[in-house]
């Protein structure tokens, strides 16, 4: 797809930026910010923002970038398929004061990037952004995964739980660090340690904690505290599994609480198979039992529902049994 790249005047007038606290909202944020440095930022996560825990952030003043639609924001900018506005919403906020920006980028930060390239100085974020891409939309190889580069790393350091730092990588990141300079400062290099040895914590749980049902690998990090993308699983699991179902977060959780979020679950697709994108739409699985649950077909998620984990796994593993014809894109 071709964005167009907008001029100066066409630019809405916003002096907040809501942002997805993950790598892709990061620099999202970071090009918004470039382009406006006196806007200031807010990182939260797509099921705050549904839980309505955001809602007095966001007014006509906000940008809002690779979060689920809010139509209070000013300016919508955004590439998750369940994300996108119908018409007739679109048409309503646009009547309303808005404007929304929304097309099937390989990330929203990507959408904002190409929106702004030609009147932002983002020379120093074009060699990272291919990475962004690639993390957001399942494009990285099962080598680079493997290779844990510094980039993978810093992925990992992204997190609701730690707003100042989000800030400290945000502002590094408008105010003109190279990659050079970003991987140097020395708040980033010590998080990126801590990163590489929480992922060979995480690999031994994945490894003792993930059942391969019917080609869905599902895995078992809830009450652990730990975290991981779809990633690890399906590297681990290898050519076993299409797809893979991660649960995480605690039985007594809270969304107020970052520390200790409420059950959830995550779907990906297996990208390191050949042509492992595309198969099903695993958006499916995560809107069917969660209204405010999504993302993209190849890589979603939702917050688990009463009655409890048992009885939406027992739904989504019946999905998956009838996957040809309930999930086939």
């Amino acid at each position: 797809m071709t964005v167009l790249p907008l001029r100066e005047d066409e630019v809405p007038e916003y002096t907040h930026i809501v942002a997805d606290s993950d790598m892709d909202g990061l620099f999202g944020a970071a090009v918004l910010k470039a382009f406006r440095p006196e806007a200031t930022v807010m990182f939260s996560h797509a099921a705050a923002l549904r839980g309505g825990l955001v809602d007095d952030h966001i007014d006509r003043n906000t940008v809002l970038v690779d979060l689920p639609f809010h139509s209070a924001c000013g300016w919508y900018v955004d590439h998750h398929l369940t994300n996108r506005p119908d018409r007739a919403r679109a048409a309503s906020f646009e009547a309303d004061g808005g404007t929304q920006h929304w097309e099937a980028t390989p990330s929203a930060a990507r959408l904002a990037y190409d929106l702004l390239i030609d009147i932002t100085d983002m020379e120093h974020l074009a060699p990272m952004m291919p990475v962004v891409d690639a993390l957001d939309s399942g494009g990285i190889t099962k080598e680079a995964f493997l290779a844990d580069g510094p980039l993978l790393q810093l992925s990992r350091t992204c997190t609701s739980r730690d707003p100042e730092y989000m800030l400290h990588l945000v502002n590094l990141l408008a105010n003109g660090a190279s990659y050079e300079v970003l991987m140097d400062d020395s708040v980033v290099k010590q998080r990126c340690r801590q990163a590489a040895a929480d992922r060979a914590v995480a690999q031994r749980h994945v490894e003792a904690n993930t059942t391969v049902h019917d080609r869905l690998a599902v895995c078992r990090m809830d009450e652990s505290g730990l975290r991981s993308n779809g990633y690890l699983v399906t590297a681990w699991v290898g050519d076993a599994a299409d797809a893979c179902c991660i649960v995480h977060g605690y039985a007594d959780g809270d969304l107020s609480d970052p520390e200790r979020p409420p059950l959830s679950a995550s779907f990906y697709a297996n990208s390191f198979l050949t042509n492992g994108q595309g198969k099903f739409d695993l958006s499916r699985m995560a809107t069917a039992l969660d209204p405010t649950g999504g993302g993209h077909a190849n890589a979603c998620g939702c917050r688990i529902q009463p009655p409890g984990l048992e009885s939406n796994m027992n739904h989504w593993l019946d999905m998956w049994s009838n996957r040809d014809v309930v999930l086939k894109l």
